[in-house]
């Protein structure tokens, strides 16, 4: 076998209609286009969203809502999951590495530190954004919040 001897296999593949080539063709006169209107002429694209003059769906719906770009869109993570790593693994440094390794948190996400539950262990706590409930208790039993 050599890569000059290679052909595709028989019917696989067609030859393109050669349109308007003459009344001989077969597709000569109007190339298949039918007769008259726009889609017969030279030229013409169909507008995106075009129902054939009926009302398109994208002015019969509503405009409504809103998306802020400068949203941003935080991981909550509690006190009481602080609590439970500081016992279990007996860390009293934990930040977002510490909480991807303990599989709390997954990927590059933004952590944030919520007030819900008790905390008793002295931790230095590494996070993007605290609540005031939570800072106020993590600086209450003596440790220290610190935002990346």
């Amino acid at each position: 076998m050599k890569l000059h001897t290679l052909k595709p296999a028989a019917g696989s593949t067609h030859s393109r209609r050669r349109l308007g080539r003459g009344t001989g063709s077969g597709l000569g006169g109007t190339s298949t286009r039918g007769h008259k209107g726009a889609k017969a002429r030279s030229g013409y694209k169909r507008k995106i969203g075009f129902e054939g003059g009926q009302m398109p769906l994208q002015r019969r719906v509503p405009k409504s809502g809103f998306k802020n770009i400068n949203h941003k869109e935080y991981f909550a993570v509690n006190l009481s999951t602080l609590q439970a790593l500081a016992e279990k693994k007996e860390w009293t440094k934990i930040g977002i590495e510490e909480l991807r390794k303990a599989r709390v948190v997954k990927g590059k996400v933004l952590v944030k530190i919520l007030g819900k539950g008790e905390l008793k262990a002295k931790l230095e706590v590494e996070a993007n954004a605290f609540s005031k409930t939570a800072e106020e208790a993590i600086k209450a039993v003596g440790g220290t919040t610190t935002i990346i």
